[in-house]
């Protein structure tokens, strides 16, 4: 999934990156509402992290903003104002779901994925696909029973091509998907952690390249 942050506390905001990234999650960070706005114009997120409190443009616009817009990106406000007036005025504005700080980090990882589920078809928590199976819960993966031990980036592109059932996902979508707004679409990176990750799922190979199609879990 990708998510976007948007905290004006640069250390806050960069701990909550930073964090969500070992989960596996592409997350992009902005730490004004100016910031944010050009990057939800750019970007499709499936989930904003979005501090209420912003310099600029204030987070309780550009939540109006995006529900305004009819777009699918789900809100999460991650804010001081904590008290029940608060939550039911910011849920009021459109958001999805309201976090108050200080929070614990478990928590918000829970939030965001039950937010991103929202956004995208429904999936199991225990993806199976071949002999490969993929517990999205507690990041485990497994083969024929054997444990497997991947990269965030690895298991990131293995969910993508798990959660296709099957279809074809190309080079640029993954990108999209697993990577952040700093991945070069022009980068070997999909291609050298696909070499990884077949490696690591070893023999016999699981993983297919169509000419022109990109990838996919064989059936």
């Amino acid at each position: 999934m990708r998510v976007l942050v948007v905290e004006d506390q640069t250390m806050l905001a960069d701990l909550v990156a930073t964090g969500l990234r070992r989960e596996t999650m592409a997350v992009d960070v902005a730490y004004d509402g100016t910031a944010a706005q050009y990057r939800l114009g750019v970007h499709d997120y499936d989930v904003v992290v979005l501090d209420r409190d912003l310099p600029g443009v204030p987070g309780d616009e550009i939540c109006r903003e995006l529900i305004g817009s009819g777009s699918r990106t789900k809100v999460l406000m991650l804010t001081a104002a904590g008290s029940l007036d608060d939550r039911v005025d910011g849920l009021g504005l459109g958001a999805d779901d309201y976090l108050a700080k200080p929070f614990e980090f478990p928590e918000l990882v829970a939030r965001v994925r039950a937010l991103a589920r929202r956004v995208t078809r429904a999936s199991p928590p225990v993806l199976r696909q071949s002999t490969v199976e993929l517990d999205t819960a507690a990041r485990q993966v497994t083969r024929n029973g054997r444990p497997i031990a991947l990269a965030p980036k690895e298991f990131a592109v293995l969910e993508v091509l798990m959660t296709e059932a099957g279809a074809f996902v190309s080079a640029e979508e993954l990108l999209v998907r697993a990577w952040d707004e700093h991945a070069d679409p022009f980068t070997n990176a999909v291609r050298v952690t696909m070499s990884k990750l077949r490696a690591k799922l070893g023999d016999p190979p699981v993983i297919e390249t169509g000419s022109g199609a990109g990838y996919r879990i064989a059936p």
